[in-house]
């Protein structure tokens, strides 16, 4: 940590800056200076990021430019944002920050492989964004941040200055602007720390494809014959719990990469939610939560600072942000071999997909673009119909290519590697959500040991006559006639009625990727 740090290339004039400040000294300084900030009885930071409790999608806009905009997906997930008004947010970004009596700065790294490592920078005026990030990167020793130099990727976080609405291409007081030329990234209007964090995914996805290199929205953990195991899934399915194994190494919870040499964690953190957060069931995240830990938007007890995991009146979002290594059994350096085991997991509350299944190469490149999850019925009085969720690739939001580039690059990866790849479904048998019931943990569990082990490799299967998955006869601990999702319906045409309208929601939501996709990609969805 410094305080004559020059960042003056970047137009940066405030004479206080501070470097990669130590998280006692940022306890400190957003204890001082920011509203909201304090700390809990298990010794974690809690802040608030504002109005803002999640990203703004909608916000998010990418610089067109020749060297770039045919690689772009563009569309609702890459909007595209003209150079000149990317520069008129960008100077008001640094604007903002020069009125400043001082701001922070955090150099760190992108990427635990050596070879596709990013140096990163970020600019902010909160001690919070500096904390968070601070975990969230990899952490430069003393010599690497001594020999930094200027970095591949600077984001300007102004993120307490608004956007002005009557500039060109603006559509709120919000604006997430990225340009790949300029390497550099500027935020306007919203204090949620999270848009950092995704930014540098969102250049990862950019980059690694164009080297060959599969960057990935998922969970890794290796077991200890070296075996890894990916999971992929949106909010909800359990990616970051059902990675969380204790007789497991975690590589990390959320963000990789897979090139020629194995998987690498993309982060130096993790990004757990936190809602409804317990020491029995989610042991190893809890106990992550401890000094140096950031906890955003959690309601806590004033007078006990005592923490309320259970309550979501400030948002469903709340978060918890911590240095990888509070996960006791996480792997340094966050690096793997190939995977042995792929798991999609999704949260089905149409109550059809069966509890695991096993998928053929074409299949999970069809069900990886798709991206399927289901939501339970929100908080309208009589509103009880699941909703169908899709987002490519188990994270459309950060995709730059299009959902095929990236399928097409796991297909080859899991031909070359011989990797297996299963779909498990987290959510409700016996029934749609509110008639029949979520399918346990101990079982969820039961099935990831049993992939883990082998045993359901070779176990005997059927084919689902809809979607046509292999369905395993039995699995270890789990009573048979829960692996056939009909067997367990009272309503036996009922369920028939429910899978054939999933199956149409798989078949809509797949018209708008077929352009981009192979025939052999087309032909692995279901057949009603």
């Amino acid at each position: 940590m410094t305080t004559t740090f020059s960042i003056s290339k970047s137009q940066i004039t405030v004479k206080k800056i501070y470097r990669n400040m130590p998280p006692a000294k940022l306890y400190e300084q957003a204890l001082r200076n920011e509203v909201g900030s304090a700390i809990t009885s298990l010794g974690a930071l809690t802040v608030s990021s504002g109005a803002k409790t999640g990203r703004s999608p909608k916000d998010k806009r990418i610089v067109t430019n020749p060297e770039s905009e045919k690689n772009i997906w563009w569309g609702s997930v890459n909007q595209p944002l003209d150079e000149r008004v990317f520069m008129i947010n960008r100077e008001r970004a640094i604007d903002y920050l020069n009125t400043k009596e001082q701001i922070y700065v955090v150099d760190g790294f992108a990427g635990w492989e050596l070879e596709n490592r990013l140096k990163i920078r970020i600019i902010c005026e909160r001690a919070y964004h500096a904390l968070f990030m601070y975990n969230m990167l990899i952490r430069p020793t003393e010599s690497e941040l001594e020999a930094f130099g200027e970095p591949d990727y600077t984001i300007y976080n102004a993120g307490r200055f608004p956007a002005n609405r009557y500039t060109a291409q603006m559509t709120s007081t919000t604006s997430i602007d990225l340009s790949f030329e300029k390497g550099e990234m500027v935020i306007l209007g919203t204090e949620y720390a999270g848009e950092m964090k995704k930014g540098v995914f969102t250049v990862m996805n950019y980059l690694m494809p164009k080297k060959g290199v599969m960057s990935m929205h998922c969970s890794a953990n290796e077991g200890t014959s070296g075996d890894v195991s990916l999971f992929f899934g949106l909010s909800g399915t359990g990616k970051t719990t059902l990675s969380a194994d204790p007789r497991r190494a975690l590589i990390g919870d959320d963000e990789h990469c897979w090139s020629d040499t194995g998987v690498s964690n993309i982060e130096g953190g993790c990004y757990a939610k936190c809602i409804n957060l317990s020491k029995e069931k989610e042991p190893e995240i809890y106990e992550a939560i401890r000094f140096g830990t950031v906890l955003e938007n959690v309601k806590y007890s004033e007078s006990r600072r005592q923490v309320y995991f259970e309550d979501s009146s400030l948002t469903e979002n709340t978060r918890a942000s911590y240095p990888i290594e509070f996960i006791p059994n996480a792997k340094i350096p966050c690096l793997g071999g190939h995977p042995k085991n792929i798991i999609f997991l999704t949260c089905d509350a149409f109550g059809v997909l069966p509890p695991v299944s096993k998928l053929t190469a074409s299949q999970a490149m069809y069900h990886f673009i798709s991206g399927y999850t289901a939501k339970v019925a929100g908080t309208e009085q009589g509103v009880t119909e699941p909703t169908a969720t899709f987002s490519a690739c188990f994270g459309a939001a950060f995709m730059v290519w299009h959902p095929s580039k990236y399928a097409e690059l796991l297909a080859k990866k899991i031909e070359d590697n011989n990797v297996h790849v299963w779909l498990v479904n987290t959510g409700w048998s016996g029934g749609s959500y509110g008639e029949g019931d979520r399918i346990s943990l101990k079982h969820t569990r039961a099935i990831i040991d049993a992939i883990h082990d082998g045993s359901l490799e070779i176990a005997e299967t059927f084919e689902e006559p809809v979607f046509k998955f292999q369905i395993p006869k039995s699995c270890n601990n789990i009573p048979s006639e829960i692996l056939d999702p009909i067997k367990v319906w009272k309503d036996q045409n009922k369920f028939t009625e429910t899978r054939k309208k999933l199956a149409h929601l798989f078949e809509t939501n797949f018209e708008s990727y077929k352009a981009g996709c192979s025939e052999e990609i087309k032909q692995a969805g279901p057949k009603v």
